[in-house]
């Protein structure tokens, strides 16, 4: 009885059925067109006699074989290529057009380098949105220090775990309609809820229902079919700690954020707390572990004062990349270069750390720079004896497009990073030529994308 479902009415499947019925019995007429005279059917002989020249003479067996194996052919190719098309419009309405990218990523990209990004604040939703597009084996590993906004009323009020950071890579990583994304980030601005987002809501209230925030974020990834995983980087609740240089102590994220002066160390309350383990093994497994870009006192280091964590990272075969911010931020790296951005991760985790640190290298026009000097932002110069003399390569990009903001541009980041994790898995074997082929390919083609729109 299921069988006769696919016969129902409006699942304009049953035209395609038919057509992949006649394109069997045309590869049945090839077939017996191309047995032995005395073997060929009765009804093939019908044909045959039926498809006679004008002169009465039959038309030989082996063309009538191509012609019937030609038409069986294209046939069964377009009524599967329909049912195809039927099934994805029903299933997802938004790769019914792009069929061939739509099957591209459930299958090649699936295969893609595994590449874990550490990070939070606005920095690696950055990163996130341009890895997406080259692997699915993306595991994004979060910061919930947040004590402010929206997710610090939360985290009081539910005693859950900080979503906003979580939220925004978790819609980074989307394959979603442009509308649920802008629904997600939407902020109330009046009533009890004002300044809470819906997403932060929403995870909050899957953490009720489900009685655990990991879980809670699996969902949310559901509902927004996130390609890879976002996971935060301890489910116990922490508060950051910075030691100033100036012999201050200063409790929490914001007013870490606020505090004038540098910070000689950052350390987490309570000191020793356990990273989530599923965390730690995507590190241990991973092709390729990038660090920012990021707030480094606020948004970095946090994850990498949780000992699991710094301990994997040392024990990790991946290649470990520290994305540099482009601009310095006030009040946190006033003067920074890479190698001062450098030589505070080295203070929290050990040297060498990390393999490469990956800094901008291009012009960023006057008129651009200016908003940020006004604010006391300069360009975070990249150093490269320095970083070298700490036994870490500098990697030079353009890392920034021509336009806008100065921030990071998420498609020349990610062909950075991805170009960075090829060179170190070296030259492809014979089982995973194809898949560093199309890799490859891809990153030819966005090169090709970004030249066109320049």
């Amino acid at each position: 009885m299921r069988l006769l479902r696919w016969l129902y009415p409006g699942l304009r499947i049953k035209r395609w059925l038919a057509l992949f019925a006649v394109a069997v019995v045309c590869l049945g007429f090839a077939v017996a067109f191309s047995l032995n005279p005395g073997a060929v059917p009765a009804l093939a002989a019908a044909v045959a006699h039926a498809l006679r020249r004008p002169d009465g003479t039959m038309v030989p067996r082996w063309a009538l074989a191509l012609a019937f194996g030609l038409i069986g052919l294209a046939a069964a190719m377009v009524a599967l290529r329909g049912v195809a098309l039927s099934v994805t419009e029903a299933l997802a309405p938004a790769a019914a057009d792009s069929l061939g990218e739509f099957l591209y990523w459930r299958r090649q990209v699936a295969r893609g380098p595994r590449i874990v990004a550490i990070g939070g604040g606005t920095g690696l939703p950055v990163l996130l949105r341009g890895l997406k597009a080259y692997t699915g084996n993306l595991t994004a590993v979060v910061t919930v220090g947040d004590d402010g906004g929206s997710s610090g009323r939360l985290r009081g009020e539910l005693g859950i775990l900080p979503p906003g950071d979580i939220r925004n890579c978790l819609l980074a990583m989307a394959d979603t309609e442009p509308l649920m994304e802008e629904l997600f980030q939407h902020r109330f601005q009046r009533g009890s809820l004002a300044g809470h987002s819906v997403g932060n809501l929403l995870l909050g209230g899957l953490s009720e229902v489900t009685g655990d925030f990991v879980e809670a974020v699996a969902a949310a990834s559901r509902v927004l079919a996130v390609r890879g995983r976002v996971l935060p980087s301890t489910v116990e609740h922490v508060t950051l700690v910075a030691e100033m240089e100036d012999g201050r102590v200063v409790r929490g994220e914001t007013a870490i954020a606020a505090a004038q002066g540098r910070v000689r160390r950052l350390r987490l309350d309570p000191e020793q707390p356990r990273a989530l383990p599923e965390a730690v093994d995507a590190i241990l497994e991973a092709d390729v572990v990038v660090i920012g870009p990021g707030s480094l006192y606020t948004s970095l280091l946090p994850n990498l004062c949780l000992p699991e964590v710094r301990d994997a990272l040392h024990r990790s075969q991946a290649l470990r990349l520290f994305v540099v911010n482009v601009m310095t931020q006030p009040g946190e790296t006033d003067g920074y270069s890479a190698a001062d951005h450098l030589v505070a991760l080295q203070a929290h985790i050990g040297r060498p750390g990390v393999d490469g640190v990956l800094v901008h290298d291009g012009q960023i026009q006057p008129e651009r720079l200016a908003a940020y000097r006004a604010q006391g932002a300069a360009p975070v110069a990249a150093a490269p004896e320095r970083c070298a003399a700490l036994g870490v390569r500098v990697l030079a990009r353009n890392l920034v497009r021509g336009d806008g903001l100065v921030r990071h541009d998420p498609e020349l980041l990610a062909a950075a990073v991805v170009e960075a994790a090829l060179e170190h898995l070296g030259p492809p074997s014979t089982r995973n030529l194809l898949d560093h082929y199309l890799l490859q390919e891809r990153l030819r083609q966005g090169r090709r994308d970004r030249g066109a729109g320049a």
